[in-house]
């Protein structure tokens, strides 16, 4: 299977478009180089793992956040808004080594028709579960660290094909799948009631920064999307994302413009435009603040 970066496309709701793996093999592996760029915030209905192969991630999980080193892994469940990025970012010309591996997979892969004891017994639940958004995995704790063994063995057999490695990621990922099922009591969160309904009106102001990112938009405008009060609209980017939400919207532009600059051949200006920034002056300031580089030189080294 080919081993891609990842490429996080989204809709307008901030769900995944990105298709992983196929309809009768609904499995993808990637490798992540975080030091590159960041995972922006998604989310999608598949179930995904990753383990970090070198340097220190954090991971961010509504409004959890981890620092997952070497040789930790984290498992993230289906519809849970997510990002990751460098514990260290760039600093001037210097950029710290920081890389991941993962499976993104569909639950049928794993537990077959929904009407089977596999699904029903055992997959449904995780699914389901409302406190288990997402599990920290630690190689110190036993059940974990086989967890960690069964997630590598899948990636690689995912990445190098040997003869029967359906097989073997179907095995790997039922293990470990259990593994978090017998422990699921042990490592549920206790995801409140009001961190779900912050979760939902973050989803809710994403797409409706997503959908006008082009626009002048005003806090009122985002905390009206959600039906709520601008002090509420606050309080919900803090504690999820950590940014105010003009704060946000400006990141947001700046990826897209970034995505832009790698994929189009547009005139950097019309591109600054397309993204919201009216004065060329401060997009340019802006690029380079985040991404330690100019547009055009940005352009040429991607």
């Amino acid at each position: 299977m080919a081993l891609s970066d990842c490429c996080t496309t989204t809709d307008d709701r901030e769900m995944e478009l990105t298709p992983h793996g196929t309809t009768d093999f609904p499995i993808a592996c990637y490798h992540d180089d975080l030091s590159a760029a960041k995972v922006p915030w998604h989310w999608h209905d598949e179930l995904e793992l990753l383990l970090v192969s070198e340097g220190s991630i954090v991971a961010s999980c509504g409004n959890r956040q981890y620092t997952l080193s070497e040789g930790d892994g984290l498992f993230i469940n289906t519809g849970i808004l997510h990002a990751m990025y460098n514990l260290y970012p760039i600093d001037g010309k210097k950029t710290h080594s920081c890389r991941l591996h993962s499976l993104v997979f569909h639950p049928r892969l794993i537990g077959g028709n929904p009407d089977s004891i596999f699904w029903q017994k055992y997959i449904q639940p995780i699914l389901t579960d409302c406190t288990l958004s997402e599990i920290l995995l630690h190689p110190t704790m036993t059940w974990q660290a086989a967890a960690l063994k069964q997630l590598e063995s899948a990636w690689h057999a995912c990445v190098e094909e040997p003869d029967g490695y359906e097989f073997q990621i179907r095995n790997n990922l039922s293990d470990l799948l259990f593994l978090l099922f017998q422990n699921r009591q042990v490592s549920q969160n206790n995801t409140s009631t009001a961190t779900l309904k912050n979760a939902a009106r973050i989803k809710q102001m994403l797409q409706y920064i997503q959908a006008h990112f082009s626009e002048n938009i005003s806090i009122t405008e985002i905390a009206d999307s959600a039906l709520i009060s601008t002090s509420e609209c606050l309080r919900c980017f803090h504690n999820t994302v950590g940014l105010t939400p003009i704060q946000y919207v400006k990141q947001y532009r700046l990826e897209k413009a970034a995505e832009l600059l790698r994929s189009t051949d547009w005139k950097i200006m019309n591109i600054g435009f397309a993204c919201g920034f009216q004065e060329m002056s401060y997009f340019a300031r802006a690029f380079q603040a985040q991404y330690g580089t100019t547009p055009s030189d940005f352009r040429k080294n991607n």
